[in-house]
């Protein structure tokens, strides 16, 4: 009998900034290869909002700053000068910033807050590629039906509201609260497809 080697891995055409499940799932529908770059980054689960700082201007600053971040960790060990990409995905409420929940309390708090209401998920998305850097924002506002508070404390226990912006993942449980979307659903779960293929196009990667 003849052995079948397995086809090789195709070469990575690009970089991703982010230890996302979601977002490699996407660069992967979209056929693109792609490495990850587990850039450290700084100290908090949340990037601080500087004072005075609007929350457009905040996701697109903390996108960029990722893409910075790792276009030096690339350059400081030598590694092939890929196109590499970044985003930062922020869930806003009349005005204001909500992040990752920090722990069970914080998740229920967040979620009571989005409940019965619309809210706005940005995703600024950033590629640095050769020495320019190319930016994009989706904007998608998201309504969510009203909660109880046992469906609340359900969804803390399954573990899923932990590590997202606004507590929530779209594309898992929650998508049972989400009763309207108007923008980019992969906007939502965290990089929006269109604008991706927009950037990387722009950078010299062809997407199909």
């Amino acid at each position: 009998m003849t052995d079948t080697a397995a086809p090789a891995s195709p070469p990575a055409r690009l970089y991703l900034a982010s230890a996302s499940p979601r977002r490699r799932e996407l660069l992967t529908q979209m056929g693109l290869a792609h490495e990850v770059l587990l850039v450290p980054a700084p100290p908090g689960e949340d990037e601080p909002q500087h004072p005075g700082e609007s929350a457009a201007d905040y996701v697109q600053r903390t996108a960029r700053d990722k893409a910075l971040r790792g276009r030096d960790w690339m350059r400081d060990r030598g590694l092939p000068r890929l196109p590499l990409l970044a985003a930062d995905t922020t869930v806003i409420l009349a005005g204001q910033v909500l992040g990752k929940p920090a722990d069970r309390d914080d998740a229920f708090r967040i979620l009571r807050a989005l409940s019965g209401s619309a809210h706005e998920v940005r995703t600024a998305v950033a590629v640095w590629a050769g020495d320019r850097l190319l930016e994009a924002v989706s904007i998608t506002e998201v309504r969510m039906r009203e909660l109880a508070d046992d469906e609340i404390c359900r969804y803390c226990d399954s573990g899923e509201p932990y590590g997202k912006a606004g507590a929530y993942g779209i594309q898992g449980l929650a998508g049972a609260f989400i009763s309207h979307i108007a923008g980019s659903y992969t906007g939502v779960m965290g990089l929006p497809v269109f604008e991706t293929a927009n950037l990387l196009r722009a950078a010299g990667i062809r997407t199909p």
